[in-house]
This record gives structure tokens, sequence and C-alpha cells, in this order.
């Protein structure tokens, strides 16, 4: 799954923290994935969720260093999934530097990436998780060529990416460097089964039929892709975030 939670700021009821955290809880309990790449929350805002879902716990670092802003944090559920190792990485031109930026876009931009064994199996996969910027294209590209490039580092290994790209799945640039002439392959063509074709970003407001899939599930490597949708739970006109969540299930392949 991949879920931007809407950072805990100056929203108010019924779009504040307090509201939409059990909304946020009732989603995740819903589809139970067994990983999960969340964008924009804050340190509070991760253990609340950690605290209410049983059988998950996560990783994360804030973009601005330490627990400082917010997380690009992965959820993974324990029972399933062991973590091996984790990191971090900025999108800029100096991707070890904590909270830099390079590319005109005012607000810090970051990557982690998690690195499991499923129990059962003993197989091996990666999560990599990120939010590019929401105002500078050329930043959201620059970014999309790092990322495709870091992803040489992972070798052979299964990748599955999640994220808020702020910007179209299957046209825009970002995603064609990324997809079309990177690694990558996108879950919302891949799946043998799709949902509807809904608006990932609703900005609180109900599903709406559309294309503007800001949210997206990216795979390389042994993995089939079973099914992907967007998820638009809500409860009396109330929804857990600004985003739909969008979820994929994939199969560990030989």
């Amino acid at each position: 799954m991949s879920f931007n939670l809407r950072f805990k700021g100056g929203d108010k009821a019924p779009h504040d923290w307090a509201s939409r955290m059990p909304l946020a809880v009732e989603q995740i309990e819903l589809e139970r994935p067994d990983l999960i790449g969340t964008q924009e929350g804050l340190r509070s805002q991760l253990v609340d969720l950690e605290r209410e879902l049983e059988g998950y716990r996560w990783v994360g670092q804030g973009r601005e260093g330490g627990s400082h802003g917010e997380y690009m944090a992965i959820f993974y559920a324990t029972e399933r999934l062991e973590l091996l190792e984790y990191d971090h990485y900025w999108l800029s031109d100096t991707p070890a530097i904590v909270g830099s930026s390079s590319w005109g876009n005012e607000v810090v931009r970051m990557t982690t990436w998690a690195r499991f064994r499923e129990r059962v199996s003993g197989e091996q996969l990666i999560l990599v998780n990120t939010h590019f910027d929401h105002q500078v294209e050329a930043a959201r590209v620059k970014s999309a060529a790092l990322m495709a490039d870091r992803d040489k580092r992972f070798g052979r290994r299964r990748v599955i990416m999640t994220g808020d790209f702020n910007c179209a799945g299957g046209s825009s640039a970002a995603w064609k460097t990324l997809v079309k002439d990177g690694p990558y392959e996108d879950t919302w063509f891949t799946a043998t089964e799709r949902g509807p074709s809904i608006d990932s970003f609703h900005g609180w407001g109900p599903p709406r039929e559309g294309e503007r899939r800001i949210d997206w599930i990216l795979h390389r490597g042994a993995l089939e892709v079973i099914s992907s949708k967007i998820c638009t739970y809500g409860r009396d006109g109330r929804w857990p975030s600004d985003h739909f969540p969008v979820l994929s299930e994939l199969r560990l392949m030989e």
C-alpha cells in the first residue's frame, strides 16, 4: 500500500488528525497490507498508528533530520516479514546530506528504503518509498532520474517502489523516467485485475472518476502483480486523508 497520510497540521475537524486517525487505522485494518509506504506523516502520527495497529512496526527518519519534519516511513507486518536493513537518501545533488535540496524546490524531499526477508519462504524484497515535489517539474524529473540510477545498487533483487509522485502515472515525465525509460513497471498496468480509474488525490471530496493517479506502486524483479486498486474507504462523508491509498497484491516468484 502507498498511503499519503496528510501531515498533522492546521486542518480543522473533520480533517484534523484526531478525527482522521481512527479512519486511517480502519482503512489499513480493512486491507491488512504486508507493507505500507507512507508519506507526510509526522512522528506523532506514526506513533499513533503503530499503537493502534496490531502486528505492525515501522522505520523512517524525518526529512529534516532525526525526528524533525515529515517521514517517508515504511510499515511492515512483523509476522510475515523480517527487517534486514534500511537507509535514507535525499532527493538532491548531494543525496547523502540530510535535509539537502538542489533543484529549485522549497520543500526538502527524501527517500527511505528497507530490505526484508519473507519469514516462510526466506525470499527477500526491497521497498523504496518517496514523495516528489509538488511545485517544480524539473525537481520531479531529476528525482526520478536519481532514483533510477540508485536502483542499480540493489542489483537483481526484487524491488517495490511506493510514493506520492505529485504527477500522473502513465504520462508524466517523471513516470516515463522511472518506467518507460527506467527499470520499473507500474502495477496499475501490469496487474491481472484492476479497480476503477479514480483520482488518487481527492482533496477531502468523494471518489471521482479520472486518470489523475499521482500515487503509484512500481515494481521490478521476480514479482507477479495480481491486482491493483485505489482504496476509497470512508465513513459518514469523512476520509482518512486527502489522498486515497493505492493497494497492489504481488506474488514473490522464483
